[in-house]
């Protein structure tokens, strides 16, 4: 089975569930495919054995094939390419390695060369195998390195574990793609209730169930008024405690303590059975 957890937005507690779901799982395979801020590492603690790069294919051009006719440049919409009288300018960061002006150029003058965008590591911690990506900085694509991670997932497992970017753009929709199951992490705040709003589409869009679990859950009961008026089944409420912040600003794991691991095991229980949804 494979879970993706996600957010609208950013800070809502996702690694803190998908964590300390993973550590109750005796068979099971965590991939933090959060590639720009990677974290669950903190908290699984694992033993990083292997180290592989991650790079795309981008455009190099042949200038004295070139004729300069700009077809290329037409064809590549994102702008990568600018034809001048001088010749061919490159912005390598703007492009998404398609391949398109290389099948578009008239006389051959285009091969492929590799840019580096970041690297892959793995290995193991207490409950199963760890993955997670480190895009580098200042590199705008992440997706590239999410899928590679998603072409590592071991569908043997009994649990898969995605740990998604927070928002809604392209890599958060490459990581929660194939997903069996999607829990919505959230907060009773009106930036959380908007921002769940808009991640129940793009699930719904993408045919992907799901849950939601409120974290600083407290008085405030909007987004259960939601999730009830959306169907959506609310698998867990962790409650606004000081004690839970000290817990985790420490990369410690809330499983550690009785009283949540048995709330933790609820909720496993919940998301290994979809009869809920």
């Amino acid at each position: 089975m494979i879970i993706s957890v996600t957010s609208g937005k950013g800070g809502t507690g996702k690694t803190i569930v998908a964590t300390n779901l993973a550590y109750l799982s005796k068979d099971v395979q965590f991939v933090d495919c959060d590639v720009e801020e990677p974290n669950a590492h903190i908290f699984l603690k694992p033993s990083i054995t292997f180290s592989q790069e991650v790079s795309l294919q981008i455009p190099e051009i042949d200038e004295k094939k070139c004729s300069f006719c700009g077809e290329c440049a037409l064809f590549c919409n994102l702008n990568a390419l600018a034809v001048t009288k001088k010749g061919v300018i490159l912005f390598p960061q703007l492009c998404k390695g398609c391949g398109g002006c290389i099948l578009v150029c008239p006389e051959k003058a285009i091969r492929e060369k590799e840019r580096l965008l970041g690297v892959i590591e793995g290995g193991r911690f207490q409950s199963g195998e760890f993955l997670h990506g480190r895009l580098i900085p200042r590199e705008p694509f992440a997706s590239p390195i999410i899928r590679k991670l998603k072409k590592m997932i071991d569908g043997r497992k009994e649990l898969v574990i995605l740990d998604s970017p927070p928002g809604m753009a392209c890599p958060m929709i490459s990581t929660v793609i194939g997903s069996d199951l999607s829990l919505l992490i959230t907060e009773p705040t009106p930036s959380g209730l908007f921002d769940l709003s808009l991640t129940v589409s793009v699930l719904r869009t993408l045919d992907i169930p799901m849950g939601v679990v409120i974290n600083k859950a407290n008085k405030n009961n909007i987004i259960e008024k939601f999730c009830e008026k959306e169907n959506i089944p609310v698998f867990m409420k962790i409650p606004f405690d000081r004690k839970v912040a000290e817990v985790y600003s420490k990369g410690h794991l809330l499983v550690r303590d009785e009283k949540w691991r048995k709330k933790f095991e609820e909720l496993f229980e919940r998301v290994l059975s979809l009869d809920e949804i």
